[in-house]
């Protein structure tokens, strides 16, 4: 077995087949792993370059939402994500870094008003806790934000975000 970040190859602890091969250890990789295997899957590998989040995962920002969809589909994935990852730390033991912290969308001209106010109508027909709050609730939730050109925001309060390093 080769040590922690060697490039030696470990071509003698690889499977010679497997049922799955994923390529690509990110978060979205790791997450077709994680699913296939609580489907049951036994036979699953999965390949990384150099280590897990070597890649792009490690520069996301890790949020963590189910508000401001606008197709049913996206939204219920983001409501599955968002539980998953309430939860997943205590399944797995493995720290996420899952925060809830809320999520806020503002909204600076009539036109976005408009349209944040159909999605968050929408958003509300599949029990999404989305809220309008005014420039002056805006300002008691994050007083350094200039709020003066703002017209509304619209806060889901159980959005959050993860550590997309500890996550993977």
């Amino acid at each position: 077995m080769a040590e922690a970040g060697s490039t030696k190859a470990l071509s003698n602890s690889f499977p010679t087949q497997a049922q799955v091969v994923i390529i690509g250890g990110g978060v979205i990789g790791c997450s077709v792993a994680y699913h296939l295997t609580k489907l049951g899957w036994k036979d699953v590998v999965l390949l990384e370059r150099k280590q897990l989040t070597a890649g792009t995962t490690w520069h996301a920002a890790g949020l963590v939402e189910a508000g401001g969809f606008y197709t049913e589909t996206i939204l219920e994935m983001a409501k599955y994500s968002r539980a998953l990852y309430q939860n997943l730390e205590e399944e797995t033991g493995q720290s996420t870094g899952f925060k809830k912290v809320g999520y806020l969308e503002i909204a600076s001209t009539p036109s976005r008003l408009e349209g944040l106010r159909r999605i968050a109508d929408f958003d509300r027909v599949f029990d999404v806790d989305i809220e309008e709050v005014s420039p002056s609730e805006i300002k008691k939730m994050w007083p350094l934000m200039e709020t003066d050109d703002i017209l509304a925001g619209f806060y889901t309060a159980g959005d959050g975000r993860v550590n997309p390093i500890d996550t993977t």
